[in-house]
């Protein structure tokens, strides 16, 4: 597929690292001619020079031939003009960045007036997950399936838990509920479990199941699933704003450490229900004074990635149920995986992987599009929705006579708001929505799945 990538920052250096991964005919453009260099060079795609508004720059991309434009300067408004020239030019799909708060209770006017394909918001995305993991603080990681009737939580095996020694083909037996464990991780390990999977303390296991079944099956297991009530966040950017009017609508207190006394302003004029402290939220003594160790839920999120490791790190054994860190670069994965901080949120990374989902939801031929894309365990598994169409070629047969590859698992099929957990008779219907696990990664079509 032919793409142009405007804006070659973090957001825009991450979304060409995926496509270019994945095959795609990539060029960026920017007007900065050291960010074209090094990002055409690192990835081997194509780069241009020049303004991305400009239709002479962008038939110099090759506009006519394009399939998709994505715009993700840090200008709002350069986003939008893009992609209303490129959609008059060349008539291609258009995704936008948009980050300010006002444009984004807009978004569906804006999205239906200008004709765009996407709009994407990444501190708003990130406040959304960040959210959902202070919700449920005992979950690594949660991601939705099936318009959120369907949940994939992973969590790490403790010490005492009855999990340890129970073969996984007992487990339902043994907890009474309707969920499957998906995918686990041992180590440097990653297993797509059977039925005879043991699971060990340390483990982390990915489990599906439905929102009211999972409360259920951390009960049997003897996991604390209380939602964080109180949350300090630390620094008060566009993420910080976006979270906290989502925990504020949902009952929740928040206290928001800012050092810039304008900001301060500023948020306490739109979150006024919200405790705003103007100092810096990386002094011992003030997070001391403002009774950290009191809080169910810490979230550090100012603008420097160090700040925030460090912030996280000091209060491990201070907050009392949930740390989740923002980090915007995606070098220190690794690293940053071992130290045992708990959740980790990079707001450009999730915002690539929906623009990568859209991507791949266009290649579908099999009449069973991708509505939804997780990547897992640092992007070494992929968890699939795939939407079942009136033109599939997947309906009517029973999933012993598929013959699927190596590492693919059919992990739950969502049917009129119900969960299926699949056995080998069971067959998709129009309709349905299907979650694949799967190790094999960059599938763009269904029929990759198959042998």
């Amino acid at each position: 597929m032919q793409i142009i990538v405007v804006g070659c920052g973090k957001v825009g250096k991450e979304i060409v690292r995926q496509l270019a991964a994945e095959g795609h005919n990539v060029t960026v453009i920017d007007k900065n001619p050291d960010l074209v260099k090094s990002v055409s060079n690192e990835f081997d795609v194509m780069g241009v020079i020049g303004n991305g508004t400009s239709h002479l720059t962008l038939s110099d991309a090759d506009l006519e031939h394009t399939d998709v434009l994505i715009a993700v300067t840090p200008n709002d408004e350069v986003n939008l003009l893009c992609c209303v020239v490129a959609k008059k030019g060349a008539n291609c799909h258009t995704i936008a960045r948009i980050r300010n708060h006002i444009y984004s209770t807009e978004r569906n006017f804006i999205q239906k007036e200008l004709g765009l394909s996407m709009i994407i918001n990444p501190e708003m995305t990130a406040a959304r997950e960040i959210a959902r993991r202070l919700s449920f603080p005992n979950a690594i990681e949660i991601d939705t399936f099936a318009k959120g009737r369907i949940e994939l939580l992973r969590f790490e095996v403790q010490e005492n838990s009855p999990l340890i020694g129970l073969e996984l083909k007992n487990l339902a037996q043994k907890v009474s509920v309707n969920l499957l464990v998906c995918v686990a991780e041992r180590g440097e390990e990653i297993i797509i479990p059977d039925g005879n999977f043991v699971p060990q303390a340390g483990d982390i296991l990915g489990i599906i199941a439905n929102p009211k079944d999972v409360l259920g099956f951390f009960k049997k297991i003897k996991v604390k699933v209380n939602t964080v009530k109180n949350t300090m966040i630390v620094g008060g950017g566009q993420l910080t704003y976006y979270l906290a009017e989502i925990l504020l609508r949902s009952g929740g207190s928040v206290k928001i450490i800012e050092k810039d006394p304008d900001r301060c302003e500023e948020l306490s004029e739109f979150l006024d229900r919200a405790t705003i402290i103007c100092g810096d939220g990386t002094d011992v003594t003030l997070l001391n004074e403002e009774h950290l160790d009191q809080m169910d839920g810490l979230v550090t999120c100012t603008g420097m990635d160090e700040q925030n490791l460090v912030l996280s790190l000091f209060a491990r054994d201070k907050v009392r149920t949930k740390i989740v860190t923002k980090m915007s670069h995606v070098q220190y994965d690794d690293v940053v995986n071992s130290m045992h901080i708990g959740s980790v949120i990079n707001p450009k990374k999730l915002a690539a992987l929906h623009i990568l989902r859209y991507v791949r939801a266009m290649n579908n031929t099999m009449g069973s599009k991708i509505e939804t894309m997780y990547r897992l365990v640092d992007g070494k598994v992929e968890a699939l929705e795939f939407a079942i169409t009136s033109d599939s070629k997947m309906t009517g047969i029973k999933l012993m006579d598929m013959k699927f590859k190596k590492n693919v698992l059919i992990a739950a099929i969502a049917r009129q708001g119900k969960l299926i957990v699949p056995g080998g008779q069971d067959e998709f219907k129009v309709g349905d929505s299907i979650i694949v696990i799967t190790k094999n990664l960059g599938c763009q079509d269904f029929k990759e799945l198959l042998r």
